[in-house]
């Protein structure tokens, strides 16, 4: 026990020390605080949406039908008289659920795969890992969309699909991060004072992994919401009289020619988000690397 109390103190102050380092690093990088500035801006905006949306989701007036941007409607407004500000930040909740949910769909199934890889080695190792590559073989985008043929197209199921695509890779990087601190002495202390392999794996394995799942999961977020547009595009993700950026993209190519407000921000939207995500999580693999904070 006494051996323990000695790893526990030795090791909080240096995680503490740690993630202060990284946060002074990352409010020195301003496209990062920028990133997370937008991205923090457009979660509450979408959030609030129900409140500070000018006009009903559904409300429309066929008769004025699709205007320009004027006082009245800010973004202008579609075919069907419905105002563009309000379906973007309408469509922002879901493209923005999108991201997050799945990539969390990815990151448990990936991490919890890469850890137990990683941590036992041998024979096991080799069978998940070989799992992988042959998932990895397989032609993903067909994939999803044969779960949207025989499914239906269902917003859960996206999630659920995506989510399942996108794990691999995470899985790849916490399994490398966690084959280099199995053996670490910090490990080793764990076992002397008997605590299991499982709780060793989630006590101490997977909380040493947090800074590079971090960074990915920035990387991954607008990976997924890409995804989500494109599969929406070719009319398999999100469907009306639910919306998201992918959606009104699409309507926007088709009629971009009459019409190209209703593509134009659309896709304003989407590349301020993905923009954003890439910034912060370029910051938080600065401040994160731990061959930086030797410099």
């Amino acid at each position: 026990m006494h051996e323990g109390n000695i790893q526990s103190s030795e090791t909080e102050p240096v995680s503490s020390s740690l993630w202060r380092d990284a946060w002074i690093k990352l409010s020195k990088n301003r496209l990062a605080l920028f990133g997370l500035f937008i991205l923090l801006t457009l979660i509450l905006v979408s959030l609030l949406t129900p409140i500070i949306a000018p006009y009903g989701y559904e409300e429309q007036n066929l008769a004025l039908g699709a205007t320009a941007p004027s006082s009245t409607h800010l973004l202008g407004t579609d075919i069907f008289g419905r105002d563009m500000l309000t379906r973007i930040m309408y469509g922002g909740r879901v493209s923005l659920m999108v991201g997050f949910v799945a990539t969390s769909v990815a990151l448990v199934i990936g991490i919890t795969w890469g850890a137990i890889a990683g941590f036992f080695g041998g024979r096991l190792d080799a069978i998940m890992m070989r799992i992988v590559d042959a998932l990895y073989a397989l032609p993903f985008m067909i994939f999803i969309i044969l779960l949207m043929v025989v499914f239906g197209r269902n917003i859960y199921l996206l999630f659920l699909a995506i989510g399942a695509v996108e794990w691999l890779t995470m899985a790849r990087i916490v399994r490398s991060q966690v084959m280099s601190i199995r053996n670490q002495e910090f490990i080793e202390a764990a076992y002397s004072i008997g605590l299991s392999r499982w709780l060793i794996i989630k006590k101490h394995i997977i909380p040493n992994t947090i800074g590079p799942v971090i960074v990915y999961t920035t990387l991954t977020i607008p990976s997924v919401m890409l995804l989500e547009a494109f599969l929406s595009f070719l009319g398999l993700g999100i469907q009306p009289p639910q919306s998201s950026w992918g959606l009104l993209i699409n309507y926007g190519v088709e009629t971009m020619e009459e019409y190209p407000w209703l593509l134009i921000f659309p896709g304003i939207a989407l590349s301020l988000t993905l923009f954003a995500l890439n910034f912060l999580g370029d910051g938080l693999r600065d401040a994160l690397d731990p061959r930086a904070s030797k410099d």
